[in-house]
């Protein structure tokens, strides 16, 4: 008879490191007796928790991170010819989360999500609606519910403390907070990330409608990385292209409420 293991919704205990901060659905350990703002290497765990709306939801789905890591593995090997990533290892890591936690260079995180649409739905439509942009982007008229946009654009948003919602800016808006090249630097590769996730994507009958990027410094010479996790369904909105229709919302491919809003 099968068994199915407990969902992991709680930060375990870890020999050799310290809990540090709680996300949504991650944990981030830190080498024990080391400053969290000043450790160069981290351990990211994934829980089993569902985040919806900025909340976190219980019970969680049985072995839910893990398929989350491993989807992210996937899609930064994909993309490191494009960002280096602050994964180091995904197997030097405590037997009482393997599969389900990596080893990472510590970033300092820039205050910014990064936001990539290919499509118009959540609230990019809302906004859009409201006003006819997006972002501060200037869209025709006449779209409608998972219209394609063409070329895809970068919608950043602020990052809210846990249980608050992300507040949507412009791009003139994050130049302000940020400054211009960063913020050049960032929409660059955030759409140069999702260009490429969107072709790999659509090889497979994929489509790749948003996704949220986040990115950080590395603590040791200051590179700019691809951190947190990519392109999970947490993080992005996957359809079938068998059932995209503008004007409908297709059923979309996620364990929960998708972090692009």
């Amino acid at each position: 008879m099968s068994t199915t293991t407990a969902p992991l919704t709680e930060a375990p205990q870890l020999p050799g490191w310290d809990h540090a901060v709680s996300g949504k659905v991650r944990e981030l350990y830190v080498p024990s007796g080391v400053e969290p703002s000043a450790a160069t290497e981290v351990l990211v765990v994934a829980t089993d928790r569902i985040s919806a709306y900025d909340h976190s939801l219980q019970p969680g789905i049985p072995d839910k991170g893990r398929l989350l890591t491993g989807i992210s593995l996937f899609w930064f090997e994909q993309l490191a010819d494009i960002v280096p990533h602050h994964v180091l290892s995904a197997t030097d890591v405590p037997e009482e989360v393997a599969g389900r936690a990596l080893r990472c260079r510590g970033l300092d995180m820039v205050a910014l999500e990064c936001i990539a649409r290919g499509h118009l739905t959540g609230s990019g439509l809302a906004d859009y609606r409201a006003g006819g942009s997006v972002g501060g982007h200037v869209l025709p008229s006449g779209l409608v519910e998972a219209s394609r946009l063409e070329p895809a654009i970068f919608t950043p948003s602020t990052k809210a403390e846990a249980g608050e919602h992300d507040e949507n800016i412009t791009v003139a808006q994050a130049r302000e907070l940020l400054g211009e090249e960063l913020t050049a630097e960032l929409e660059s590769l955030t759409l140069a990330v999702f260009e490429r996730a969107r072709r790999i994507a659509g090889e497979q009958g994929i489509i790749l409608a948003d996704t949220k990027l986040e990115f950080g410094h590395s603590r040791i010479d200051g590179t700019l990385m691809l951190g947190d996790e990519v392109l999970t369904p947490d993080s992005s909105r996957f359809w079938s292209a068998d059932t995209h229709t503008p004007g409908r919302t297709p059923p979309a491919w996620t364990s929960s409420s998708c972090g692009t809003g």
